[in-house]
């Protein structure tokens, strides 16, 4: 008998003996569903101090918002008094939002956000 047949035989017997024990159910009860991550909404807020181009850089550079979107969503944080930048999970929201803090207080502005849940 050559070599390699006998070994091709061990993996299908290997591979068939895998697939019973998980069509009997031995191998499903250790597996656990994962839940989908609870998401957050970024939400800007407006105030008299910052200027509608830094919160445009702002929406651009942090959040990567093209320049359209960055304009639509400057507007409506004017006009609305908030507005919600985008939707992402615990640890991405908070740092988004310190993101923002951070960069605000570099250039003396107000500008502030919260993180929500969605």
């Amino acid at each position: 008998m050559h070599p390699f047949i006998f070994f091709k035989d061990q993996i299908s017997f290997g591979v068939g003996k895998i697939m019973a024990e998980r069509n009997t159910g031995l191998l499903n009860k250790d597996e656990k569903k994962l839940k989908k991550p609870r998401e957050y909404v970024v939400v800007l807020l407006n105030d008299n101090y910052t200027t509608t181009e830094f919160v445009v850089e702002i929406l651009m550079h942090i959040f990567h918002k093209k320049p359209s979107e960055a304009e639509s969503i400057m507007l409506n944080v004017h006009n609305k008094g908030r507005g919600v930048v985008g939707h992402y999970t615990w640890d991405i929201a908070q740092t988004k939002a310190s993101q923002v803090h951070s960069i605000a207080k570099q250039y003396d502005y107000p500008l502030k956000c919260v993180v929500e849940e969605a």
